[in-house]
C-alpha cells in the first residue's frame, strides 16, 4: 500500500491494523469523526485527539453499482454507516461487503485497512 488517502484521518499499526484518529470534548462528552479542532456539537475547544475503536454495528447500507465521478476503483462496492460501539458514533464508510443481501441490521464489523488505486483507506468488514 502506498500514501494514505489524506493525512491524519488514521494510523496504520505494527501489526497491519488501522485505527481512526477523532476527537473527545470533555465539554459535550461526545466523540467525532474526523478530529476537528472544535467539538461539532457545542463549539468547545476543549478537543482532545483521540484512536476510535475498530469494533462497530451496522446501521444502514447501500450498494453502489455506478462509479462516482473520478473514481477508478472496482463496483460494485458496498457504502454504509457504521456505530463504533465503545463511542456510540456513526461513521460514513466503505463497506468491504458488496451485496447487500449479505448484510444485517446490527451485524458486527471490523474496522480494516484498505487500497483503493493505489491509496490506503479504511473500510468496515
Amino acid at each position: 500500500m502506498n500514501r494514505p488517502i489524506h493525512e491524519g484521518l488514521f494510523e496504520l499499526d505494527d501489526d497491519g491494523g488501522i485505527t481512526l484518529v477523532g476527537g473527545y470534548s470533555p465539554t459535550s462528552g461526545a466523540h467525532h469523526f474526523p478530529l476537528q479542532p472544535v467539538c461539532p456539537y457545542t463549539g468547545a475547544a476543549d478537543v482532545q485527539r483521540v484512536h476510535l475503536s475498530r469494533e462497530g454495528t451496522l446501521w444502514a447500507w447501500t450498494a453502489v453499482l455506478a462509479p462516482p465521478p473520478g473514481y477508478r476503483g472496482e463496483v460494485p462496492y458496498g457504502f454504509g454507516v457504521v456505530e463504533l460501539t465503545a463511542e456510540r458514533l456513526r461513521i460514513v464508510t466503505r463497506l468491504k461487503e458488496a451485496d447487500p443481501a449479505r448484510l444485517r441490521f446490527g451485524q458486527p464489523m471490523r474496522l480494516v485497512p484498505d487500497e483503493l488505486d493505489g491509496v490506503v483507506t479504511w473500510a468496515f468488514e
